[in-house]
């Protein structure tokens, strides 16, 4: 199954949903937010939110489309703030014009803000489950989001700006600002689809796994490719002396840990059988993308 399957059934099924709370928001707004939304992307977590569900064999749930949904919203929250003048200052994402410079300052601020906030409300009232299940969606969301995992992690980037950090702290930020998001669209997919306690702990230890190894290829990416294949700015981590994997280890030595983090991701499905395939294809696909 290829990645654009899941993409079409985001596009089709699960951003109409958004767009269907946004009928009373002021065009201006709503342009906005749909402007942030509609500027590409590979959807990796709302396809970890499919790809999870059908590993337990319940890959037509009724509450996916809310989780994915709800986990997009947040991530393009994210990046919306992050590209801010206040922290990376960029011009440049998914192939655009970042959304303050397509609109202005305080308009890319608020459709955060409300992106961020709508999550919690589509989480809130995703079908067919009950409200424990409920609850339990709503609270792997804010987790990961909040103080002790994105937001956390996203303060300890900026901290870091200039300063040389270990390897152990690396991994540390970058399991709260980017493997943060990805444990918690596995979980919000596991949910949806009823799992129990040991599905949930094999799913999140292939998250932990594939949340380290996509930041790995994001920084060869960054000093291998160029702003036009990555949609970005390329070379901003250097540029602003940040730490990086290949800064620590090289880029042999940053490739050698992309394939061990990808093994060990692979490793952590052992429970699912061939229900897992799915989930160790997009695993290999981030390992070896180009963007």
């Amino acid at each position: 199954m290829t990645l654009g399957t899941d993409r079409e059934r985001f596009e089709n099924s699960a951003r109409p949903l958004v767009e269907a709370q946004l009928s009373t928001v002021a065009p201006a707004l709503r342009d906005a937010v749909a402007y942030a939304l509609s500027v590409g992307g590979k959807r990796i977590r709302p396809i970890l939110v499919y790809r999870a569900a059908r590993a337990l064999g319940r890959g037509e749930a009724p509450a996916l489309e809310h989780a994915a949904a709800a986990i997009e919203l947040v991530h393009t929250y994210s990046l919306i703030h992050d590209d801010l003048p206040a922290m990376d200052d960029d011009e440049l994402r998914r192939g655009q014009p970042t959304l303050h410079r397509a609109y202005d300052e305080a308009t890319a601020i608020l459709v955060g803000d409300g992106m961020q906030v709508q999550a919690f409300s589509l989480l809130a009232a995703a079908p067919g489950l009950d409200a424990d299940r409920r609850l339990a969606m709503v609270d792997v969301l804010a987790t990961a989001s909040g103080f002790t995992g994105m937001v956390g992690g996203q303060y300890l980037d900026v901290s870091a700006t200039g300063a040389a950090l270990s390897l152990d702290a690396l991994k540390a930020m970058h399991n709260l600002k980017t493997g943060a998001l990805i444990r918690a669209a596995l979980a919000l997919g596991g949910h949806a689809a009823g799992a129990g306690t040991e599905e949930i702990d094999a799913l999140d230890r292939y998250g932990e796994h594939i949340g380290l190894a996509f930041q790995v290829v994001d920084d060869i990416l960054d000093v291998e490719s160029d702003s036009a294949t990555l949609g970005k700015t390329q070379g901003k981590d250097a540029a602003a002396n940040k730490s990086t994997y290949v800064s620590l280890l090289g880029i042999d030595g940053a490739r050698r840990e992309a394939a061990r983090l990808l093994e060990a991701a692979l490793a952590s499905l052992r429970t699912f059988d061939d229900s897992g395939d799915d989930l160790r294809d997009l695993a290999r696909f981030i390992v070896e993308r180009d963007r």
